[in-house]
């Protein structure tokens, strides 16, 4: 499990290796253009099962932490659809994984 350390406040928000490097991919595109938006996931059952966000802004430090040395293979349409979501009013919603062809991972 890795995770997201937000700013300076110490928050660690965990996710997995290959959830991570899609955000990271996603996050890291929108912050570079100097576009703040929100972020927000459903939490794990362990801290509650609610639904949490954060605003997300080039002047907030962020450090993506992998608990692999590998980097996931990303999958170009999962990559896509979460652009999408970071482009809209509501900010980035982490979704499930979209497999090629329009499955979602898990189903």
């Amino acid at each position: 499990m890795g995770k997201l350390l937000y700013g300076m406040s110490g928050v660690e928000i965990g996710f997995d290796d290959r959830v991570l490097a899609h955000l990271q991919v996603v996050i890291g595109a929108k912050l570079r253009r100097g576009e703040s938006f929100y972020f927000s996931w459903r939490d794990d059952p362990n801290v509650g099962d609610g639904r949490s966000t954060i605003w997300l802004s080039d002047s907030i430090p962020l450090y993506f932490k992998y608990s692999g040395g590998k980097m996931p293979a990303l999958n170009r349409e999962w990559v896509e659809t979460l652009v999408a979501s970071a482009n809209s009013g509501q900010g980035l919603q982490l979704s499930s994984e979209i497999r090629p062809g329009g499955a979602v991972a898990g189903s």
